[in-house]
């Protein structure tokens, strides 16, 4: 028999610990970051079992604490992605509405953009709102929301209606 798996059962937020005490890393695209209970390998090629009490959303460099003691870093992958930079605060609003209206996970920049995952129909639908939309490869990491978006906090459910309007639209 082999050794015995690590097995990481807790996560440390970013900026709660000091990234220079991880041992591995282990690099994800946003899909992949919500989860529970998964048998990965970080980047080394060494594998592990995440474990957690509930699905949590990882987020860029949390840390990723292993049974053991030691700590796995979070690194969100380069994925396709969209990005448009609103010209005021307005026309920032009015996208940010739109893309809000069909749950769509929305990055916002420090410098006011918007970063989207590369959806073509999301791009057609800014591009239709007069916005100039550029596709690149860049790490993607959302806002988590008010309903869920925290470490520890749940999936967008399906049996909602915290949005006030009637469900005659596509929920992604």
């Amino acid at each position: 028999m082999g050794a015995t798996m690590r097995r990481a059962t807790a996560v440390l937020p970013a900026g709660e610990w000091d990234p220079a005490t991880a041992t591995a890393t282990v690099t994800l695209p946003f899909d992949q970051r919500f989860r529970r209970r998964i048998r990965w390998s970080d980047d080394g090629n060494t594998p592990f079992l995440l474990d957690l009490p509930r699905a949590t959303l990882l987020r860029d460099g949390d840390g990723l604490r292993l049974a053991d003691g030691g700590l796995i870093r979070v690194l969100a992958a380069r994925e396709p992605v969209a990005e448009t930079r609103p010209v005021d605060a307005v026309t920032a609003a009015r996208l940010a509405w739109h893309l809000g209206n069909r749950h769509a996970p929305v990055q916002i920049l420090p410098d006011g953009g918007l970063r989207l995952p590369d959806d073509p129909v999301l791009v057609a639908m800014l591009e239709g709102l007069g916005a100039v939309v550029r596709r690149l490869e860049a790490p993607f990491a959302p806002e988590g929301g008010a309903y869920g978006g925290g470490h520890g906090g749940g999936a967008h459910g399906a049996d909602h209606d915290h949005h006030g309007h009637d469900h005659d639209h596509d929920h992604p």
